[in-house]
């Protein structure tokens, strides 16, 4: 079922193109590559911020619980957010030492710095990243890790070039209840997986741009390395506050992969599918149907209310970002409270549950990972090929929102079949920031 393409979104993407396409400049292409494997089994990881909201700040706070890690550097564009995560770092450390950049290119010249955390903006992610690798660092980037298909592909060719260790912040891998219902699916308890469900919020694009307002001074907020590689926008200050979702410029996918990075993510791995994706998209109005090479249905679900009672009917109310997968013998299904329903209740009364709660926000053994495989040098968990498959299935479910039809793609290629349209926006054109 094709779903009409309200005229709105059409002319946004028309105008957005036009807005971009006069400021597009290859400035990230023209960085040279460069791969360190600095630290030892027995050295401590010297770790920077780029970046430190609120989700930084719980990241970063069960980070500092490791002894092998010292946070030594933050960046950040806004004065009141820096000054926040000094008094962060140099509380847990009894010290003054944490040093302040308002530019993080400046963090990534210092040459004792091993590993930085990526947890700007949507639109920051996937260039900060690439320019960390080309500095020789280790990178954790929130999700969504790209702002488009292009910035997904160009950030995993680039950390498999330079040989940088990357984890993608979808950290419910590393959580024991959602392992566990993978674990179901992999080993045939569920018969045959043939519906895979995955939770997101309802898709939405903002154009009704907040009026402009007195752009501060640098030093307390500079607006032009906020808006980075985004289109030329007026300064306001509810944007730099989190107001940004939502609008095409900032954020991924329509706000489609604020959930969808975690709960696609989980699905593709039940399904086995890390090295692929679906090739069809199909959205309605209630969820967007991607189906597998294989058969296999992907539904992505659209929550009108994430945080409520709301939602498709399939849902037992188990935290944000459930998941469902269903075989041809039993399913289950399991979120962020740590709970686990498996259904029929014979193959429940023959499955041990993890005694273990953990909630699905926890970093706490993704981060562990991380930094384990800094100092290994093997591939973590949710590594960038990882990334790579489960992001592009996300903004190819969003563009087939967006342009409101059925899309087909080929994995291999990654782009979309016999459909010119689609495929001019896999990319996003980007503002030189630089000469600004």
């Amino acid at each position: 079922m094709n779903t009409p393409v309200p005229s709105s979104r059409r002319e946004f993407l028309s105008g957005t193109a036009a807005l971009t396409s006069a400021v597009a400049v290859p400035w990230i292409a023209s960085q040279n590559a460069v791969a360190y494997n600095k630290v030892g089994s027995n050295d401590r990881i010297n770790l920077g911020v780029i970046g430190i909201g609120p989700r930084c700040t719980y990241d970063l706070t069960a980070m500092l619980k490791s002894d092998d890690i010292r946070c030594v550097a933050i960046a950040d564009v806004q004065s009141s957010r820096r000054d926040a995560g000094k008094a962060l770092v140099d509380g847990h450390y009894g010290n003054k030492d944490c040093v302040l950049f308002r530019d993080f290119r400046e963090l990534l010249a210092r040459e004792d710095i091993d590993a930085v955390i990526v947890a700007t903006g949507d639109r920051w992610h996937a260039d900060a990243s690439i320019l960390a690798a080309r500095a020789g660092k280790d990178v954790y980037s929130e999700k969504p890790c790209g702002l488009t298909i292009g910035n997904c592909r160009d950030l995993a060719d680039t950390f498999t070039e330079t040989k940088q260790i990357f984890q993608a912040g979808t950290q419910r891998r590393s959580v024991p209840n959602f392992q566990q219902a993978v674990h179901l699916a992999h080993t045939g308890k569920l018969g045959r997986i043939h519906t895979l469900y995955a939770t997101v919020y309802m898709p939405t694009l903002d154009n009704a741009w907040l009026p402009g307002e007195a752009t501060p001074s640098a030093d307390i907020c500079d607006w032009n390395m906020w808006l980075g590689p985004a289109p030329w926008r007026p300064y306001n200050a509810k944007y730099v506050a989190g107001r940004w979702r939502g609008y095409y410029d900032f954020d991924s996918g329509a706000r489609l992969l604020d959930w969808g990075a975690h709960t696609v993510d989980l699905c593709q791995w039940a399904n086995k599918s890390d090295d692929t994706m679906p090739i069809e998209y199909s959205p309605s109005d209630k969820n967007i149907t991607c189906t597998y090479a294989n058969g296999v249905k992907l539904l992505l679900d659209f929550l009108d209310d994430p945080f409520g009672d709301r939602g498709p009917r399939w849902i037992t109310r188990l935290g944000t970002c459930p998941v469902r997968f269903e075989g041809d013998r039993g399913s289950v299904e399991t979120g962020d409270s740590g709970e686990i329903v498996i259904k029929p209740e014979a193959l429940q009364h023959k499955t041990k549950q993890s005694a273990k709660r953990v909630r699905g926000l926890d970093v706490s053994a993704h981060a562990r990972d991380f930094f384990d495989c800094v100092r290994s040098r093997k591939q973590t968990v949710c590594n960038q090929t990882v990334m790579r498959r489960s992001h592009i299935a996300c903004h190819a479910a969003a563009l087939s929102w967006i342009l409101g039809r059925k899309l087909t793609m080929d994995p291999k290629t990654e782009r979309f079949i016999n459909d010119d349209e689609a495929n001019g926006l896999i990319h996003r054109p980007q503002r030189n920031w630089t000469s600004s």
